[in-house]
């Protein structure tokens, strides 16, 4: 049963088709998006319940989207998915203002159960990171 609208964001295409085929009975994906600019326009139009993004898309204009999400949008749930690993990468997303916080080689495990939390009000932050 699916439950929120979501758009997606991340540099690598392949990236984005293999997330919203694991998504597709969970969220409707309203939206998937390849760079900071298109996902701007996105959020500005649709009004989806969660954004997943990279936390480097191109043509960014911060030095972490996360900030600049959450101060643009601030009533959007956000999920960082990122290939850094680093606790102080995800303290700085965090300190955004983030609801979560997914390593992309855990996205096929963290990723349902972090849109899943966010949905109910929570914050997720995959394990290894914990």
């Amino acid at each position: 049963m699916r439950q929120g609208r979501i758009i997606l964001a991340d540099k690598h295409s392949h990236m984005l088709t293999g997330i919203r085929r694991l998504l597709e009975d969970e969220v409707e994906t309203v939206l998937m998006v390849t760079d900071e600019i298109s996902l701007n326009h996105a959020l500005e139009y649709h009004n989806p319940d969660v954004v997943v993004a990279d936390l480097s898309l191109p043509i960014s204009t911060s030095t972490n989207i996360a900030w600049m999400l959450k101060e643009k949008f601030p009533n959007v749930k956000v999920i960082i998915l990122s290939l850094h690993d680093e606790k102080a990468v995800m303290d700085d997303a965090m300190a955004a203002g983030v609801e979560g916080f997914v390593l992309k080689h855990r996205a096929v495990v963290d990723l349902i159960p972090a849109i899943r939390g966010v949905l109910q009000g929570g914050k997720y932050i995959s394990p290894h990171l914990t």
